[in-house]
């Protein structure tokens, strides 16, 4: 059975972008298992006690229904460089459980801390997070990312970051990139300093 994952930031109290969360949940059931019912997953999700005081990384794994839910204290993993891969047929749209594709790619970050994956000649995601590009004081997003996920479409609609087609010759433009996704917002994103995105500059300039 193809299973799936919600991934919810639950912050200060309460569970963040819920609705976008729902929204994303239910189109998966209906696209997949064709369920028209729509669900409310702040109905099912209940932090224990003990974690109510903190940023905890709720993981809903679902297939026709939901089959478990994990709560665990979240910490932002350092990301300070990124190693470009290439792959032309990795299909990430929906949010799979499968993680196979993207570990495997993973694997060949060499010695930097994650993968910027290119597809079709454009730049898309890293392993786990969508990336942002600074550009004198504005932020510039990947158009098409293998995952368009609650954060990035959130800062899409209200303007903070422009979707844009991106590839790697483009890297020289910008000043820096950040990572975001459900957890990881613009503001507590790691810094990664343009020069830390492995491979591009020996391609240009070589």
């Amino acid at each position: 059975m193809c299973l799936f994952i919600e991934t919810i930031c639950y912050e200060r109290g309460c569970f963040q972008r819920i609705e976008l969360h729902n929204e994303r949940f239910n189109r998966t059931r209906q696209q997949f298992f064709g369920l028209q019912i729509p669900l409310q997953l702040e109905l099912f999700l209940s932090v224990p006690a003990d974690l109510k005081d903190k940023t905890v990384k709720c993981t809903v794994t679902y297939g026709a229904d939901i089959i478990r839910i994990d709560y665990n204290i979240y910490q932002i993993r350092p990301v300070n460089s990124l190693q470009m891969v290439v792959d032309d047929s990795i299909d990430y749209a929906f949010k799979y459980a499968d993680r196979t594709k993207l570990n495997s790619l993973f694997n060949l970050r060499h010695q930097s801390d994650d993968i910027l994956i290119i597809k079709s000649g454009l730049i898309t995601d890293t392993s786990y997070a969508n990336v942002i590009f600074k550009k004198d004081d504005k932020w510039y997003s990947p158009q098409n990312p293998l995952l368009k996920g609650t954060q990035i479409g959130r800062y899409f609609r209200e303007g903070r970051v422009t979707p844009a087609l991106l590839c790697p010759s483009d890297l020289p433009l910008f000043s820096e990139a950040r990572i975001v996704n459900a957890m990881i917002s613009i503001e507590n994103s790691p810094v990664i300093h343009i020069e830390n995105i492995k491979d591009f500059f020996r391609d240009i300039y070589k």
